[in-house]
């Protein structure tokens, strides 16, 4: 499913670090941050341990605490509900968009109450889709804008990159579009909470042995920099790869019946290229994820059970969101990553063809190309 694309420049990076002795708070850190935040397009970057403690920090310094409700979408990785509890708040979890799989705007002004303090989209597997929207609702309604964009390194809407609306999370996981191992990113143009966010991922502390807050050990290393410096560089190229995998593969997709595919707009940066796999014509997903892996192809799914109904938010589980519901069921993302070869890509495509065709027991009235996207 994922593959880190790690070279000699890497391993130099890492070499030269371990040979100056200074592992941490060192050139690396701020040459990263300086060069992610041109990246993205705002004032200041903020790296952080990963991506769940950058968002943790960023709920922190915009003050989001007791008695706050953040609404949030309940399809994403499990993460972007447990931070907003870690701080004290309230999760308000909102259906999501059929086509995007994104958080649903008519949903997300239902929701809104006078304790709603922020809200908290995720640009689910890469696509930042009506990000101008949640800008809009977030001023309409005097709220924060808080970014999961995760799994959006490179993302773009409208002109602006994922991480450039509001305040940005994200996350140098080994699955990512780029990777540091273990890191995270807060992005933000804001330059008193670029401050305040300095000082809670060290220690509450701007000077050695002065603190002024309560804060933490959210610090990234030196060595996780110096390999982000390095991926960063290649994003563009890892990117365009991606993004010409996730066509091709449609190409070779889009007449299969029962199978929907992902939007293909240009500003998507496919974290993972997700099908869903409707059962109308005999095959599920799981059927169709065992017969993959018989045949050698590694898939995954994001997600199987939305957050409201996980074992630890048991007080939601009376709520319903059918659009999510019935994703989980029937997501499937394959591998697109950038080693991927056009042969590779061939061959998923066949594998699933000819199953899906030979389950088929009789022709529907719509193929996958006539269906939106999911």
């Amino acid at each position: 499913m994922a593959k880190p694309l790690l070279g000699e420049e890497e391993k130099r990076a890492v070499i030269e670090v371990l040979d100056s002795g200074i592992l941490v708070k060192g050139e690396n850190i701020r040459a990263f941050e300086a060069e992610f935040a041109k990246f993205i397009g705002v004032s200041h970057a903020i790296a952080t341990s990963n991506g769940t403690t950058a968002l943790h920090a960023a709920l922190l310094a915009h003050g989001i605490g007791t008695g706050d409700e953040v609404i949030t979408t309940t399809f994403s990785f499990i993460a972007t509900a447990n931070v907003i509890q870690m701080v004290g708040a309230k999760p308000i979890f909102v259906d999501i968009d059929e086509n995007t799989l994104n958080l649903d705007v008519e949903s997300i002004e239902k929701a809104i109450t006078p304790r709603t303090k922020a809200l908290l989209p995720v640009h689910l597997y890469g696509c930042a889709s009506g990000m101008e929207i949640f800008f809009s609702l977030a001023k309409k309604y005097n709220l924060l804008l808080i970014e999961d964009a995760c799994q959006a390194h490179g993302a773009e809407f409208m002109g602006k990159r994922a991480g450039s609306f509001g305040t940005g999370c994200f996350s140098f996981y080994p699955t990512k579009n780029m990777t540091t191992g273990e890191g995270g990113m807060i992005t933000t143009n804001d330059d008193i909470l670029a401050l305040r966010l300095r000082k809670l991922i060290d220690h509450g502390s701007e000077r050695r042995y002065v603190h002024d807050v309560l804060g933490f050990n959210y610090r990234m290393t030196e060595i996780a920099a110096a390999i982000g410096r390095e991926q960063l560089k290649k994003l563009p190229f890892f990117l365009q790869r991606r993004k010409e995998n996730a066509k091709y593969l449609s190409s070779k997709l889009k007449e299969v019946p029962g199978i929907s595919l992902p939007p293909l707009d240009e500003g998507h940066a496919f974290h993972q290229y997700t099908i869903r796999v409707t059962p109308e014509y005999g095959m599920t997903r799981d059927m169709l994820q065992k017969i993959l892996l018989e045949n050698g192809i590694d898939s995954a799914v994001h997600y199987p059970l939305p957050i409201h109904q996980q074992k630890i938010y048991s007080e939601y589980r009376h709520l319903y969101f059918p659009v999510a519901e019935l994703a989980a069921q029937e997501v499937l993302s394959l591998p697109i990553h950038p080693a991927i070869q056009k042969e590779d890509l061939d061959h998923i495509a066949n594998i699933i063809i000819a199953n899906i065709i030979s389950k088929s027991m009789h022709g529907g009235s719509e193929t996958g190309s006539e269906k939106n996207a999911y």
